[in-house]
């Protein structure tokens, strides 16, 4: 594979939006800060209840404080770079730099998709095979599950850099995004890129779809499985232990599933659209997902308010709140 071409070009750069006028660079990119700040606070928040917590060391909550991680080390990735882009007109990024963002940003990604799936077979136990639940999600079984999960998603992202880095790369070095991507960096390479794209398109295919088959699996078993409970209180109960879990996996696997289909039955976006579309199904689920686990997680909820009241109302008065919103 030819290695001694690519050298002409040393750095690329990130366009961000290409059709936004320079009089909103501002506007976007304290936007673009607000968002990693909020994603960082949030997620450092749920990250602090957990160390603290003991009552949160249960399966569900560690692999909470897995996506928490994964979706700070994502916002991290990605987003310093191109908020420097407008803050300070520095949207040029090194060659060797763009190829290792290219690699956490597909690893990220890829984690985060084995997490979801470990959330689906959280509650596809708790909810199908409640009596072996406590018997097969050890926290030495989560903890195996998420090494492996961490350790399997550097495969294909390993893959995509080992390809791409060696093809000459000798005409234009603007990408067309917010930052770097296979299909991003690969498009600009002076070959044809068809050997290297369809792999790397199996391999997202198969780490999309993978996880996506299970979960499907999963809560058609789950409805199934409630559909057999007598009681419509019970039916409701059993639903709401899956409903902070089907938000955040919805949040990551719909839009992309829309993206993916979009291309293929031929709906085409501009640039820009297409952009914003990427970045929002990219950046907002880490920033919504933990007020979701604060909301919806009752454990997560009074952990939270605990903290809260601890700081801000006298100790008698703590017992009372907790109970008010709770029986809300």
């Amino acid at each position: 594979m030819p290695v001694e071409n690519h050298s002409s070009v040393t750095e690329f750069v990130l366009t961000g939006f290409p059709g936004l006028h320079q009089e909103y660079y501002g506007l976007v990119s304290a936007v673009l800060f607000f968002v990693y700040l909020i994603t960082l606070i949030a997620n450092a928040t749920v990250i602090f209840l957990f160390a603290t917590n003991h009552s949160l060391h249960k399966p569900m909550y560690f692999i909470i404080l897995n996506l928490s991680v994964c979706d700070i080390l994502f916002s991290t990735t990605t987003l310093p770079k191109i908020i420097s882009r407008y803050w300070f007109q520095s949207g040029s990024i090194s060659f060797t730099a763009c190829f290792i963002q290219m690699y956490f940003v597909h690893y990220f990604g890829t984690a985060v998709a084995y997490i979801l799936f470990q959330m689906a077979l959280d509650r596809y136990l708790a909810i199908c095979h409640p009596l072996k639940y406590s018997r097969i999600l050890t926290k030495s079984n989560i903890l195996i599950l998420s090494i492996t999960g961490w350790t399997v998603a550097k495969a294909s992202p390993l893959m995509m850099v080992i390809r791409a880095y060696p093809l000459p790369y000798c005409a234009s070095n603007i990408i067309t995004h917010c930052f770097c991507d296979h299909i991003g960096i690969t498009v600009l390479a002076c070959t044809d890129r068809t050997p290297y794209a369809i792999p790397a398109l199996v391999f997202a295919m198969v780490t999309l779809l993978g996880p996506l088959a299970f979960i499907i699996f999963s809560y058609c078993s789950i409805l199934i499985a409630v559909h057999k409970i007598a009681s419509v209180q019970g039916r409701l109960k059993s639903l709401s232990t899956c409903s902070t879990q089907l938000i955040i996996i919805s949040l990551y696997f719909l839009p992309r599933c829309f993206v993916y289909l979009a291309q293929n039955v031929g709906i085409t976006f501009s640039a820009d659209v297409r952009i914003v579309i990427i970045m929002l199904y990219s950046l907002a689920p880490p920033m919504i997902n933990p007020l979701i686990y604060c909301l919806r997680a009752k454990d997560m909820r009074e952990s939270l308010l605990k903290v809260f009241c601890r700081r801000t109302i006298p100790q008698k008065a703590q017992v009372a709140v907790i109970n008010i919103i709770n029986h809300k």
